[in-house]
C-alpha cells in the first residue's frame, strides 16, 4: 500500500486525510520535517510514497492526478508530491539536504494556486520539490486546469479556497479529461459522449482498461465470425457488432485515462488488439465472399498491405523527427495555421481515414452492400489517404532543417527489420559503394514487385529477389539520418508484402491467398511488436528473433525461392507452414516480453489511422 506522510499542523475540519485515504493511500503524520525524513526511512524502497501538506486544499482529482499517476518516477502538485521506487532515492537526496539546510522544524505548507508562493508560505513540500529541480531531477507537474490545489496562507485565503473549490465539480472534469484532447470526428462526436459514461461505469465496478480491450476484441473476433457467414443477416451482425467493439475500444482508453491505470502491457494490448481486430475482420469478410462465390482474398490482403504499409510511414516518420533538433519547415507551420480555422481541423482528420470514420465506413458499407463493394472502398479511401499523409510528410521532410540524432537512426534501423543476409553482406561490402539508403530500397522493392508482377513464380523473380537482398544491406551500411530516410522501412514493408500477395496470387490455386493473407498477417504482427517495444521505450525486439524469422531480405528471397521450387499447391502448404511458424515464434517471444517487462508504465494514446 502506497504511504501519504501528512506534515505540519492538521487544520479542524480540513478533508485532506480522508481524500487520501480514498486514493489508497495508508496516511501518516508528521509534525516538521526530522519527523518526515524519519517516516520517510521507515517506507519500503519499493512502495510509493507522497509528501503532502496538512494545510492543502484542493480538488481530490487533483491529488489523484500528481500522486497516483504510474507513469513518472517523480510527481509534483501546489503542497503535495510523490516518488515511486524509481525516483526514492532522489527524494530521500533532497528531503535530507533540505531538512539539514532548515537547521530545525519546517512546518508543511504550499503556495497558494495563483497568488502565493514557497516565500509566502512555510512549504516543505515545495522545497523538496524545489530541491529536486536543483538536483537536476524530472519533476511530473500535471495540468489541473480549472481544479484547486493550494495552501492557503491565512483564514480568508483558505475561505477562497474552499469558495473556488465547490465552484468547480471535479467530476465533470474527471470525465472531460477521460476523453482524447485530440481525436477524429466519429470519434468525439458519435462515440465520446456517452463511451466516458460507460468508462466511469466500468471504473466504479472494478474493471480495469486490459479487461475491457479483450471485450473489445472478443467482440471484433464475433463480428468478423458473423461476416464469415455469408449471410445478409450475418453482414449486418457484423456491421453492428465492430462498431460496438469500437465504442469499448474508445472505453478502455478513457477508462485508464478516467482511473489512472497506465501500464505497458495496457498500451500494447490496446494497440496490438486495434490491428489483430480490423485484419481479423478482413478475413471474416473474405469468407463470407467466399461463401457466396466471390474471391476476394485479394483485395483483403492488399487491404492488409496498405493499411500496415499506412501505419509503418507513421510510425517511421514519428520516430524520425520525435527528437531531431531545429524540427521546423515552412510546410509545418501552413499546417499549424490550417489548425487554428475550426473548420479546416475536422476535416483534415477525416480525410485521413482514421480508425473511427474507417471502421464506421466498414461496418455501414458490410451491412448495405457486399465485401468487395466494402473492400473497394476502403482501398480508394486508404490510397488517397495514404497519399495524403506521406506528400505532406515528404515536404515537411526536405524543407526542414532538422538534424536526425544516433537514436532515430536507430530505431529507423530497428523498423527496418534486416535480417542475417543482409548483415553478412554489410560486412563484406566495399566502403566505398555505400552511397544513401532510400534510392537503395526503393529500387530492390520496386525492381522485386514488377518482377513477381510481370513473371510469376520462376527464377527470373529469385535473380531479383536476391538483387533485393543484396540493395536491402546496401540501404542499412550508413546511419538512417537522411531527410527521407524514415520511407526505407515502408519501401521494405510494400517490397516484402507486395512480393507474397502477388506471388500467391499469380499461382492461382484455391488457399494460396488465403496462406499469403496468414503469412502477411504473422509478419506484420513481428513488425507491430517492434514498433511498440520502441515506442514504449523498451527497445526492438532482440536479435536472434530477426534472425530466426529470417529478416525481411530472408523471408521475401525464401518466399520467392518457394514460389519457383515448389508446385501451386506444394507453395500453399509452404506458404501455410511458414506463417505458423513466423507467428509461433514472434507470439511467443513478444507475449514473454510483455508480460514480464520491467519497461516503465506507458499510455499510448493511440494511432490516428
Amino acid at each position: 500500500m502506497p504511504t501519504a506522510i501528512l506534515t505540519g499542523q492538521p487544520v479542524p475540519g480540513s478533508s485532506i486525510e480522508g481524500d487520501l485515504r480514498s486514493l489508497g493511500f495508508d496516511v501518516r503524520l508528521a509534525a516538521d520535517a526530522a519527523d518526515t525524513e524519519a517516516l520517510l526511512a521507515a517506507v519500503p524502497g519499493q512502495e510509493r510514497v507522497a509528501v503532502v501538506d496538512a494545510r492543502f486544499v484542493g480538488h481530490r482529482h487533483a491529488l489523484r492526478l500528481g500522486l497516483t499517476d504510474p507513469r513518472f518516477p517523480l510527481a509534483a502538485i501546489p503542497g503535495a508530491l510523490t516518488a515511486q521506487p524509481a525516483g526514492r532515492q532522489a527524494l530521500t537526496r533532497a528531503l535530507a539536504r533540505e531538512n539539514s539546510a532548515s537547521g530545525g522544524p519546517a512546518h508543511g505548507g504550499a503556495p497558494a494556486r495563483a497568488k502565493s508562493s514557497v516565500e509566502d508560505v512555510d512549504s516543505l513540500a515545495d522545497r523538496i520539490v524545489t530541491a529536486l529541480d536543483d538536483d537536476g531531477e524530472d519533476v511530473h507537474r500535471p495540468e489541473l486546469g480549472s481544479l484547486v490545489a493550494e495552501v492557503p496562507a491565512d483564514p480568508q485565503a483558505r475561505n477562497e479556497a474552499r469558495q473556488a473549490l465547490a465552484a468547480v465539480d471535479d467530476e465533470a472534469v474527471r470525465l472531460k479529461s477521460a476523453v482524447k484532447a485530440r481525436d477524429g470526428f466519429f470519434t468525439t462526436f458519435f462515440i465520446s459522449p456517452y463511451s466516458r459514461y460507460i468508462a466511469r461505469w466500468c471504473a466504479r465496478r472494478g474493471l480495469t482498461p486490459n479487461q475491457v480491450t479483450t471485450a473489445s476484441l472478443l467482440t471484433a473476433l464475433v463480428a468478423a465470425g458473423c461476416a464469415a457467414t455469408g449471410t445478409r443477416g450475418g453482414f449486418i451482425a457484423a456491421g453492428v457488432l465492430l462498431i460496438a467493439s469500437f465504442v469499448l475500444d474508445c472505453t478502455d482508453g478513457q477508462l485508464a485515462r478516467y482511473s489512472l491505470q497506465y501500464s505497458t502491457l495496457g498500451a500494447w494490448l490496446d494497440a496490438t488488439f486495434d490491428r489483430a481486430k480490423e485484419y481479423a475482420y478482413y478475413a471474416g469478410l473474405a469468407l463470407g465472399a467466399a461463401r457466396g462465390g466471390d474471391d476476394v482474398w485479394a483485395l483483403a490482403l492488399g487491404a492488409m498491405v496498405l493499411q500496415t504499409c499506412r501505419h509503418v510511414v507513421d510510425f517511421s516518420f514519428n520516430e524520425a523527427n520525435h527528437d531531431a533538433t531545429a524540427n521546423t519547415s515552412p510546410t509545418a507551420a501552413l499546417s499549424g495555421r490550417l489548425d487554428s480555422v475550426g473548420w479546416t481541423v475536422w476535416v483534415r482528420r477525416m480525410i485521413v481515414l482514421p480508425i473511427g470514420e474507417r471502421w464506421a465506413m466498414i461496418a455501414v458499407l458490410t451491412a448495405a452492400t457486399t465485401p468487395r463493394i466494402t473492400f473497394y472502398a476502403l482501398l480508394i479511401g486508404c490510397a488517397f489517404a495514404a497519399t495524403y499523409t506521406t506528400a505532406g510528410r515528404v515536404l515537411r521532410s526536405v524543407t526542414r532543417r532538422a538534424q536526425r540524432t544516433d537514436r532515430a537512426a536507430r530505431a529507423l534501423a530497428d523498423l527496418a527489420d534486416n535480417g542475417p543476409l543482409a548483415e553478412l553482406l554489410a560486412r563484406v561490402l566495399p566502403a566505398k559503394s555505400r552511397v544513401p539508403a532510400l534510392p537503395w530500397a526503393l529500387a530492390g522493392s520496386v525492381l522485386l514487385v514488377l518482377a513477381a508482377w510481370f513473371e510469376g513464380p520462376g527464377w527470373s523473380v529469385v535473380l531479383c529477389a536476391a538483387v533485393y537482398v543484396l540493395l536491402s544491406s546496401e540501404a542499412l551500411v550508413k546511419p538512417l539520418k537522411g531527410a527521407l530516410d524514415w520511407l526505407v522501412p515502408p519501401f521494405f514493408r510494400a517490397g516484402e508484402y507486395l512480393t507474397v500477395l502477388i506471388l500467391a496470387a499469380k499461382t492461382e490455386v484455391n488457399g494460396a491467398l488465403p496462406a499469403a493473407f496468414g503469412l502477411v498477417a504473422a509478419v506484420a504482427y513481428h513488425h507491430y511488436d517492434t514498433v511498440y517495444r520502441i515506442r514504449g521505450n523498451a527497445g526492438a525486439p532482440p536479435a536472434w528473433l530477426v534472425r530466426a524469422i529470417g529478416g525481411q531480405e530472408g523471408r521475401t528471397l525464401l518466399v520467392a525461392v518457394l514460389a519457383a521450387l515448389l508446385t501451386g499447391t506444394q507453395f500453399t502448404v509452404a506458404l501455410t507452414v511458414l506463417a505458423v511458424a513466423v507467428a509461433l515464434v514472434g507470439l511467443v517471444e513478444s507475449i514473454r516480453f510483455w508480460v514480464s517487462s520491467g519497461a516503465p508504465a506507458v499510455h499510448d494514446e493511440g494511432e490516428p489511422a
